[in-house]
């Protein structure tokens, strides 16, 4: 398969060039692009055997001057492979933390592009936690409550609200001031904002974590009723959004069983200190992309843990550098 690039007018030469993306073109191109119909694709692949995904590595800067993560991914499907460097830079103050993928032809070996993926990271995140929902929520599901209220939280509702017959969408975060509030209500008017994480999960059939803290923002004896809890990751060394010791009176599923569990903080630390086992993970994402593992009972909670995965990036990527090529094709 030859490349959307390669088959461009500027011939060898551009083919060995990598073509740049900066945020803007990112933000410009986003409302064009099936963020979760290329990760259910993705997904399927790996399933297949048409993927392959490394455990991410973490490396340490000297003098404890931050670190980076890598996220690696092989997409054979669309003959394109890659990684997502992501730093975390010690500063004075916030921490600068950037994000940047390569993507590769895996016909040629070049580069075929570069682009900040900050933007594309939060929505890969969410479009991830979206195909969680879609397949783990009860159909009935009617309240759907969010811990959080940054761009990741906009973001999760932004790709979660189509899903079900949402008739109420509960929004706590301590740190949520009136603009924000005002945005979130914007974005859906079936946004009600909370005044504690007890009153915002109370009733809920999905409650979505999406915050950066390192440690437990949910206490799952608030869950007046079993529910799908979701929640991500940060760079915090082994974070957790809810308490370890919780993970065995949960149906846990995740992203990607054979990488997780060695990198979700709640799943380490239960392991280490808890007697939980790995093999507990009842599916992960690929394996229901392709239905080859059980689906909830919902006779308790269920609890999903996506840790961000490179395969994610490239598949993101991809469908970015496929959008951008046929727009500069057509002009």
């Amino acid at each position: 398969m030859t490349s959307l690039f390669e088959k461009s007018g500027n011939g060898a030469r551009a083919a060995q060039m990598p073509f740049i993306v900066d945020d803007d073109e990112v933000r410009l191109a986003l409302p064009s692009l099936d963020i979760r119909g290329a990760l259910h694709d993705m997904f399927a692949a790996l399933g297949e055997g048409e993927a392959v995904q490394p455990p991410q590595t973490l490396t340490l800067f000297p003098k404890s001057a931050g670190d980076f993560i890598t996220y690696l991914g092989a997409l054979a499907k669309h003959e394109v492979f890659g990684a997502k460097l992501s730093p975390y830079l010690a500063q004075p103050g916030a921490p600068i933390v950037t994000a940047w993928t390569t993507l590769m032809s895996m016909r040629t070996g070049a580069p075929l592009m570069w682009c900040d993926s900050a933007r594309l990271t939060t929505e890969r995140t969410a479009g991830t936690t979206a195909l969680a929902v879609e397949r783990l929520a009860r159909v009935s599901s009617e309240r759907l409550a969010i811990i959080g209220s940054g761009s990741v939280a906009l973001a999760h509702l932004r790709h979660v609200a189509p899903l079900r017959e949402w008739s109420e969408i509960r929004i706590y975060s301590p740190r949520l001031v009136s603009e924000r509030a005002s945005a979130l209500q914007a974005l859906d008017a079936r946004v009600r904002v909370a005044a504690s994480a007890a009153e915002c999960v109370r009733d809920a059939d999905v409650v979505m974590l999406c915050t950066s803290s390192g440690t437990p923002v949910l206490a799952l004896d608030a869950l007046t009723k079993p529910a799908l809890v979701t929640s991500i990751s940060t760079n915090v060394a082994l974070a957790h959004e809810i308490d370890p010791a919780m993970l065995s009176l949960l149906d846990v599923y995740c992203d990607y069983r054979p990488t997780t569990p060695s990198s979700a903080g709640e799943m380490v630390i239960a392991r280490e200190r808890h007697g939980w086992s790995p093999d507990a993970v009842v599916g992960d994402l690929a394996e229901l992309a392709r239905g080859t593992c059980p689906t909830p009972s919902h006779e308790r909670s269920v609890f999903f843990r996506s840790i961000g995965l490179g395969l994610e990036d490239i598949a993101v990527a991809h469908v970015l550098y496929v959008h951008l090529m046929k727009r500069r094709a057509a002009a």
